[in-house]
């Protein structure tokens, strides 16, 4: 038997904005509308369906890249001016942690999710 995640649904604010956000920052395209939601492809067949709530408990969304894909979505963190933090608790601004030989940091998306990025799994 196999299990895959094929897709997640993530509040937000304004979905369409909150997924240009994220496929900007991670250098992937948004999928599109999918019936009520803004999709955006973060692996081989996996979505994060972005869906407009009026409230958004934040979640926490990590993904594992590679070298290259970090180094972009760390350029483009800076550009925007958003704080990285080298742990989930975001008591370490301006860092990122070094865990198992490689690269991860946190960021805040604009509604308030917890993001993650590392290269090493």
């Amino acid at each position: 038997m196999t299990v895959e995640l094929d897709h997640t649904i993530v509040p937000a604010h304004d979905k369409q904005a909150s997924a240009e956000f994220l496929a900007g920052i991670l250098g992937v395209p948004v999928a599109g509308p999918m019936g009520p939601f803004v999709a955006v492809q973060v692996g081989h067949g996996v979505t994060l369906d972005y869906d407009d709530r009026w409230e958004v408990a934040p979640h926490h969304y990590a993904f594992f890249v590679d070298d290259d894909t970090f180094d972009a979505a760390y350029e483009r963190l800076a550009a925007e001016g958003i704080t990285i933090y080298a742990d989930p608790g975001h008591r370490q601004p301006g860092e990122m942690n070094r865990r198992r030989g490689g690269r991860g940091l946190y960021f805040s998306d604009p509604n308030g999710h917890n993001m993650e990025i590392f290269t090493r799994r």
